[in-house]
């Protein structure tokens, strides 16, 4: 006997796959009407979709490679996952990469959620495309840099409140002191403790991530030579808000750390949900040491560095 569908067969599967998926009628409902068993109506859908009656196509829209956010999500457990369908060649990923950042935070926080923003130019570029936020509080976490035509993290704060309409807490001083004892001064400043002491409340902290090379760190040609040997001497791979961590995520007490204006190891992992911007491949070592680490629990990057997180091969060591 052919296995191929006969004429009434063919007919039977496209009404029933009509009525299924383009009226949306419930299995029950076009059993009813056809006079045949609910089971029945199961085996038709399923004899559509193997005799080609039925096509299901995933589309990949909005710019996002949903199948490579999923793997990822479920490789590093992560609260959520996007990556961009665009690779860290093009000049404009950094305002790609935030601009999906952007959407990701329109669409999960909530009124109870207290975002917490430092300085990182993949975040500014995420607050540049900020158009809507719930009513919340935003919290400064870091100090700034001054870097021509990147706005401070004081412009990011009061942006996001702006467009969530709520409280903004920051203040203004320097990412870098000249020593720890400048940082523990500027710390005792009213404005500056007022502001940390909203750190214990935010839920949502979104970062960058620093690869402990010249060039593709916030605070690594800021540090001295001697810095700089300590930190290699400990093992120092990549850094977040200027923390410091090696190739497993394992925190680091680096004493360059100790003469910045930034929250402690305690309270960048006291956040419930710390959402990393990543871009270029270059950072893939400091990314996957974050990611190992259990350093961020939420991610958005290029296509470039996520299907690179993907591949099981070693990160290299040297430039």
């Amino acid at each position: 006997m052919s296995s191929t569908p006969g004429p009434v067969e063919v007919v039977l599967d496209a009404e029933v796959a009509r009525r299924y998926f383009l009226d949306a009628q419930s299995k029950v409902d076009i059993a009813a009407a056809l006079d045949i068993s609910r089971f029945k109506v199961a085996r038709l859908l399923e004899s559509a979709r193997a005799n080609g009656i039925v096509r299901i196509e995933i589309v990949n829209s909005f710019g996002v490679q949903s199948e490579v956010s999923v793997q990822l999500r479920e490789k590093y457990s992560l609260k959520h996952c996007v990556v961009v369908d665009s690779g860290d060649q093009d000049p404009h990923i950094r305002e790609i990469v935030g601009r999906a950042a952007a959407r990701l935070l329109s669409e999960t926080l909530t009124p109870d959620d207290v975002l917490g923003l430092p300085w990182a130019r993949t975040v500014s570029s995420m607050v540049d495309t900020l158009d809507e936020l719930p009513c919340l509080r935003v919290v400064q976490l870091t100090g700034s840099l001054v870097i021509p035509d990147e706005g401070s993290p004081v412009d990011m704060v009061r942006i996001a409140s702006r467009i969530a309409g709520g409280p903004a807490h920051y203040f203004y001083a320097p990412l870098v002191l000249d020593d720890a004892e400048s940082a523990s001064q500027m710390r005792r400043q009213p404005e500056v403790a007022a502001a940390f002491d909203h750190v214990k409340d935010v839920t949502v902290e979104v970062v960058g991530i620093g690869r402990w090379v010249s060039g593709q760190s916030t605070i690594y040609d800021a540090a001295t030579p001697a810095e700089r040997h300590e930190a290699d001497r400990l093992g120092a791979v990549g850094e977040v808000m200027g923390l410091l961590f090696d190739r497993n995520g394992t925190p680091l007490d680096a004493s360059i750390s100790r003469r910045l204006m930034t929250i402690d190891w305690a309270a960048l992992r006291a956040v419930p949900d710390t959402l990393a911007l990543v871009t270029g491949r270059e950072k893939l070592p400091a990314v996957r040491a974050a990611l190992a680490g259990g350093l961020v629990t939420s991610l958005v990057t290029d296509a470039t560095v996520g299907r690179a997180l993907l591949d099981e091969s070693p990160s290299p060591t040297h430039e």
